[in-house]
């Protein structure tokens, strides 16, 4: 089996586990915030990127809504191009958005455009190694690529913990994740 078709194989179960666990589990991005917050220390003004919840993606909205509320810079990615990095443009809870990619509301193209220190990564599928299957579009991966070329940023997957895997299957241009918090724990990704 190719890398390709083993991904595939894998985003089609992962996909009935993660919507049997949005729909058992409406708490679980309390949880999250919880832990996202007794995890990570942030200075002050730190930006943040978040993501609006897809089909049945963990609801990050609780905890960027306590991270601006404590002073942190929050953005939203947005998919200018095909095939390219993400962009990030500013958000808060109060502000207006516009129709994106997929239907994705994003921030309104006047929004000032920011550059993330921590990205909150939505996810299909992770295993303890930081490795995450996204939907095979690669945008985080592409992005996280070249914000690390350029600066130290972390990377924390949000997730259910039925999303767990014991090996996400990857090859070379998939970007590990330092982070996972599911409702259950914290998971510091690790090399071995």
């Amino acid at each position: 089996m190719t890398l390709a078709e083993e991904k595939r194989a894998l985003r089609e179960r992962a996909l009935v586990r993660r919507r049997a666990a949005a729909e058992r589990d409406g708490r679980a991005a309390l949880g999250v915030k919880e832990r996202f917050l007794a995890a990570l220390a942030l200075e002050p003004g730190a930006v943040v990127s978040g993501y609006w919840p897809f089909r049945d993606e963990l609801d990050p909205r609780p905890l960027m809504h306590a991270l601006n509320d404590a002073g942190q810079r929050c953005a939203l990615p947005v998919m200018e191009r095909e095939n390219a990095a993400l962009t990030f443009r500013a958000w808060s809870p109060e502000a207006t958005l516009e129709e994106g990619a997929y239907g994705i509301p994003v921030p309104p193209e006047d929004a000032p455009c920011l550059v993330p220190e921590v990205l909150l990564v939505p996810l299909l599928a992770f295993d303890r190694k930081g490795y995450r299957l996204g939907y095979g579009g690669g945008y985080y991966d592409r992005t996280l690529a070249a914000l690390r070329a350029k600066l130290r940023v972390r990377a924390v997957g949000l997730a259910y913990a039925v999303q767990e895997e014991k090996c996400v299957p990857h090859g070379p241009g998939d970007q590990r994740l330092d982070l996972v918090l599911t409702e259950r724990e914290t998971i510091e990704a690790s090399a071995a």
